[in-house]
């Protein structure tokens, strides 16, 4: 490389103090960045800073900068296969400490550690320029799951249980927060997030997943979808969830790091053990956990939690006064009876939005219905029983909600049929406190007729009403085993019908 003229140098080290960037600098001196670069290396291998001595001549700056080496440092110092070394790190738990105590067994006269990291820190930029990613305090909490997981063993029956760890951590801070779950779903994703807010004490301005299944419905590079339950519990703790870009793990760096963090000073410890539940897991994962944040990082010369005191807790948002309560949501229309189906019970909704699109918010104990953004019936959450739960405000006066579909229209069409289907259709709208509640079973009875005939139909429905077996699936249970048809063929044998024979394949016995 060819010598600059040492006022140039000096010109270097005096826009280099002053806090220009090297590329600016470089502009002003009308040389290469990377010849500038090396002459500031030179300078801090020699000690040199800005400003120098008075009396130091440009013939003395010049051997410091070019110091004559004797014939035995001459010899070349040999260079690692960065190649290798690139690849020999992607593989688990391979660190570049680990490839320099390689490197120096097989060269002991090679390079020190710091400058080892250097020369590859240097080779690998060549390959793909990458954006140092800067995080203001309190900004941004990543979150993920770790890829290993602990096995749980069941202490009556030996019975061994996966449990998934979660992981999230602070952008300025590092500071981290790990838990096992049962599960990466939906239930357990909110939990995670709940609890660890807590830890932390207070809320961050954006959350970035993964396109995790549980938070992410539609992973899309521009315009991913939030999970509503998710968007939920993001509204109550004032913050937004910002999903990482698909296949861009550089987007959650921080969560990747402390999530092999976890798994090297966490996971890797307890690998020994034996854990018979849950709680006991993570009763050994907080010391841990403790410990890795209390733990002072070599780059930083601080712990992740006096950092965290220092950057991230002054800046979080305080946490609500409630913590979050898990509610799904749940897409759905009303059907005729102006009710909707949550978990096999049917909750009514006021009749003049029957066919429309609804929203429902489901909680342990409240069933919320929305439209358009607004809630339009609220009840107490039931059991799944096949029952309605109907408000009065709700029904239509005198049931006529729709031209056509009336008690009487609905005999009619059974009447049609087969005298048991019209006695069917009778006893189920008989059985309801208000008959539009029998219409969702005797419309699908009355839809049977198309598969599978109006007599087959009605030869069905008269073991069914002798059983009192008055629903639609113990109806279709009938056609489909073809117990009616034995039933034609054997019309005076006298048959003992149990619910028991419409399941299996015998309907005499």
């Amino acid at each position: 490389m060819k010598r600059l003229p040492m006022r140039k140098i000096r010109e270097a080290l005096r826009l280099s103090c002053e806090g220009m960037s090297t590329r600016q600098a470089a502009s002003s001196l009308s040389i290469g960045g990377t010849t500038l670069r090396e002459y500031l290396y030179r300078a801090k291998e020699a000690g040199l800073s800005w400003p120098l001595p008075a009396d130091l001549s440009d013939s003395d700056l010049e051997k410091l900068l070019y110091p004559i080496r004797d014939k035995d440092d001459t010899k070349p110092i040999p260079l690692p296969d960065w190649t290798c070394v690139h690849a020999e790190l992607r593989r688990k738990g391979v660190t570049l400490m680990l490839l320099w105590q390689e490197y120096r067994e097989a060269h002991p006269d090679g390079y020190g550690y710091s400058r080892y990291c250097e020369l590859y820190t240097r080779w690998e930029g060549k390959l793909r320029p990458v954006m140092r990613q800067r995080y203001a305090g309190g900004e941004t909490l990543f979150v993920d799951y770790a890829g290993q997981t602990v096995d749980v063993a069941c202490p009556k029956t030996g019975e061994i249980r996966t449990a998934q760890i979660f992981v999230a951590t602070l952008g300025a801070s590092s500071y981290s927060y790990c838990e096992a779950t049962w599960t990466q779903s939906l239930p357990d994703w909110i939990g995670s997030h709940t609890r660890a807010l807590a830890f932390f004490g207070g809320v961050p301005g954006m959350i970035v997943p993964d396109n995790l299944k549980s938070g992410v419905t539609k992973a899309c590079f521009y315009d991913p979808v939030i999970n509503r339950t998710y968007g939920d519990m993001a509204a109550h703790y004032d913050t937004a969830v910002v999903p990482a870009r698909p296949r861009k793990p550089r987007d959650k760096a921080k969560v990747e790091t402390a999530v092999q963090l976890a798994e090297r000073w966490i996971l890797a410890k307890l690998r020994n053990h034996q854990f018979f539940g849950l709680d006991e897991l993570n009763a050994a994962i907080r010391p841990l956990q403790d410990q890795l944040n209390g733990k002072v990082t070599r780059h930083l010369g601080a712990s992740r939690r006096s950092l965290f005191e220092t950057l991230d807790k002054p800046a979080l948002k305080p946490l609500p006064k409630e913590p979050y309560v898990y509610a799904e949501w749940k897409k759905c229309r009303a059907g005729l009876d102006y009710h909707v189906d949550i978990d096999h019970h049917y909750y009514s909704v006021p009749y003049q939005l029957l066919r429309q699109d609804l929203w429902v918010r489901i909680t342990a104990r409240t069933i919320e219905i929305f439209h358009k953004s607004q809630r339009v019936a609220a009840h107490a959450r039931s059991s799944g029983n096949r029952q309605h739960t109907t408000l009065r405000e709700h029904m239509p006066a005198n049931h006529r909600f729709r031209s056509g579909w009336t008690p009487e229209a609905m005999r009619e069409k059974a009447v049609r049929i087969g005298p048991h289907v019209e006695t069917f259709v009778d006893v189920v709208m008989r059985k309801r406190n208000h008959p539009e509640q029998g219409y969702r079973t005797c419309m699908g009875v009355l839809r049977l007729a198309k598969s599978f005939g109006s007599d087959r139909l009605d030869a069905a429905c008269e073991p069914a009403l002798v059983i009192n077996a008055h629903s639609y699936t113990s109806v279709q249970s009938i056609l489909k085993s073809g117990l009616d048809r034995k039933r034609r063929e054997k019309p005076s044998d006298g048959p003992v019908i149990t619910h028991s024979n419409i399941r299996g394949s015998q309907y005499f016995h």
